[in-house]
């Protein structure tokens, strides 16, 4: 039987339009770190950008806990996981967008892209976590 080793990290971000650009720099350099880079880090970091945008249009700020956005990744058995918590109860919803609107993909986008990908309640309550699967390659 063999024993696979997991890696991860995660940060807090604040309520902002900067977070997404920050999780993906941040993405970058922990993957940089674990020698993950071509089209997986490209496809994390568009995941992860998407996962963090739509967590500051649509969970409130503040949090009522007074908890921001947070952010956790990991790599293990060959998966690499983009977890992303707000405050936000509702869960995530893909919706087809008319071709005249600005918005409205990122879901979509997600899916596409995603190996896997999914929506739990977010760790110590007050909101949700929505994740995505990529194969690390």
């Amino acid at each position: 039987m063999s024993v696979t080793h997991t890696v991860e990290a995660g940060w807090p971000l604040p309520h902002s339009p900067r977070s997404a650009a920050r999780a993906r720099a941040l993405l970058r350099e922990r993957l940089a770190d674990w020698g993950i880079a071509g089209e997986t880090a490209d496809d994390a970091s568009l995941l992860l950008s998407e996962l963090v945008a739509n967590a500051v249009r649509h969970a409130p700020a503040p949090s009522p806990d007074g908890r921001g956005i947070g952010v956790r990744i990991s790599l293990g058995d060959g998966v690499l996981r983009l977890e992303v918590a707000d405050a936000d109860d509702r869960r995530p919803a893909p919706r087809k967008a008319a071709s005249d609107e600005e918005d409205g993909r990122g879901l979509a986008l997600v899916g596409a892209l995603a190996e896997r990908w999914g929506c739990g309640e977010r760790a110590r309550g007050g909101g949700k976590t929505v994740w995505a699967e990529l194969k690390a390659r």
